[in-house]
């Protein structure tokens, strides 16, 4: 009981967390992320542009993050800096996009924005590809 209830790190537990973290965020985004790059290939570039640079450049970044930087999080290859453009994307929908709208509309993307940024905290973890590949 004093293990469970203890302040001692368990390195086996963070590191199970952490992938179940990495892939569960990832995939969830995913879901998210691959209706937008059929939208793409379907020609369908009306999407929000809350910098200026058009529909679709704000369409084909949200892919990126979304579905290519979801990916690399899932498997755990270059997660840090894979983070950071859907860091950028979740504060861009909470502030920009949905700034003036009630909390419930920023609530998932919030919960998102807090995923990435553990996973950028801690990174991938023990049981990630780039920990393989590295050989740690």
């Amino acid at each position: 009981m004093s293990r469970l209830l203890g302040n001692r790190a368990n390195e086996v537990i963070e590191n199970l967390w952490l992938l179940v973290l990495r892939v569960s965020a990832g995939t969830f985004m995913l879901t998210h992320g691959i209706p937008k790059l059929l939208k793409l290939l379907e020609g369908n570039t009306g999407f929000a542009d809350p910098f200026g640079f058009g529909e679709t450049i704000s369409l084909i970044l949200a892919v990126f993050a979304e579905v290519i930087c979801s990916v690399l999080i899932i498997v755990g290859a270059g997660t840090r800096l894979a983070t950071l453009p859907l860091i950028i994307t979740m504060a861009v929908a909470v502030f920009m996009v949905h700034g003036s709208d009630p909390f419930q509309r920023k609530e998932l993307a919030l919960l998102y924005l807090l995923a990435f940024i553990t996973v950028l905290v801690f990174g991938g973890g023990k049981y990630s590809l780039g920990k393989y590949i590295k050989g740690n």
